[in-house]
């Protein structure tokens, strides 16, 4: 009996032993793998922040806003990559998320974020969810977020991936961005990231007056522009011409 009680304390603390042992070895590993991108970030904004400095196209702020590098360092891009793509996550430049879609390179994603221009108090429409990372960059920046994603699977994962990561001021519904979510409007702010051949009405009508939109414009097959429309208070549009553009195609029955 004194044996068997033996034997049950000996075998109960090796299995305490073996959990704790287990556990160390699994926080250790997500330390080091956190630890990892958080170096891969920091690499990331530096390559970012060269490429501003040497800019190309009418880009006018040649050095990103504080505000927005502390965006860049806090979202945790390889969460919006495929698994098989995490490690690469943080390089700059676009990867496939499925569905025919991409996530933007982080260049284009901080220099539209910057040329928005928004804060605290602002509430700002995107069109094309992707995998949610451009409105999580821009949820640290704003008050209120919403997103339009046009293809189901893309934008129910977008969905579960930003409310498991904690944006809880971000609201984000499957339609047709061309037509913008009136229910909202206006915004402060739109930034729509798939090209359209030209600048759909129901967005500029959704603009508030003072607000900017930024949309690439163009063919698939062609050089696409990003433009910069803003409205002035009086309600009247103007455009610029930014840089040449990559971006999928807007979709939808427009």
């Amino acid at each position: 009996m004194k044996e068997n009680l033996m034997n049950h304390f000996i075998f109960k603390q090796f299995f305490l032993l073996w959990i704790v042992l287990f556990n160390a070895f699994f926080i250790s590993s997500a330390v080091r793998a956190e630890d990892f991108y958080a170096v891969k970030r920091a690499q990331m904004i530096k390559a970012i922040e060269a490429d501003v400095r040497t800019g190309y196209g009418n880009l006018a702020k040649k050095e990103l806003d504080e505000n927005v590098i502390k965006a860049l360092n806090t979202v945790p891009r390889h969460e919006f990559v495929p698994k098989k793509l995490q490690q690469s996550a943080y390089d700059n430049r676009p990867l496939p998320i499925g569905h025919g879609q991409t996530i933007s390179q982080p260049y284009i994603v901080a220099i539209m974020t910057n040329l928005l221009g928004v804060g605290k108090n602002d509430r700002i429409l995107e069109i094309g969810t992707g995998s949610g990372y451009q409105i999580a960059v821009l949820a640290e920046l704003v008050n209120k977020a919403y997103s339009i994603e046009i293809i189901e699977p893309l934008g129910k994962e977008a969905k579960a991936r930003l409310q498991r990561l904690g944006y809880d001021n971000i609201s984000l519904k499957i339609g047709d961005g061309y037509y913008g979510w009136e229910e909202h409007a206006p915004f402060d702010a739109i930034i729509v990231t798939a090209a359209a051949s030209h600048i759909p009405p129901p967005l500029i009508q959704q603009l508030r007056p003072g607000g900017r939109m930024l949309i690439p414009v163009g063919s698939r097959f062609m050089v696409q522009e990003l433009l910069l429309v803003e409205k002035t208070e009086e309600g009247k549009i103007s455009t610029q011409q930014l840089l040449p553009v990559a971006f999928v195609p807007l979709t939808g029955k427009h």
